[in-house]
């Protein structure tokens, strides 16, 4: 995993990873609770690989940054295949 946010109010482990973000419980970190697919747009990974990098190895949205924005989300950026992204996400 790229990046961890460890929120103990929710019980939760947030964990970026390649095209996810995963939200596990504190108290059972193998179980999945939510699973986010978030890959980088079709086009954005077809430019990346123009540009002479591996479309199945370097162009994908590696998750990078995880933050705590209030009570509510989280604050979420990934590479986008070269493309770099930010969104916010309900932590929910």
């Amino acid at each position: 995993y790229e990046a961890l946010l460890l929120d103990e109010e929710r019980g939760r482990l947030f964990a970026g990873a390649q095209n996810h973000l995963l939200s596990l419980a504190l108290d059972d970190i193998s179980r999945w609770d939510r699973k986010i697919y978030w890959p980088a747009p079709v086009e954005w990974r077809e430019e990346c690989n123009w540009a002479g990098k591996d479309i199945t190895a370097e162009c994908m949205n590696f998750v990078k940054i995880l933050h705590s924005y209030n009570r509510t989300h989280l604050y979420a950026c990934g590479t986008g295949a070269f493309h770099p992204v930010c969104a916010f996400v309900e932590a929910g």
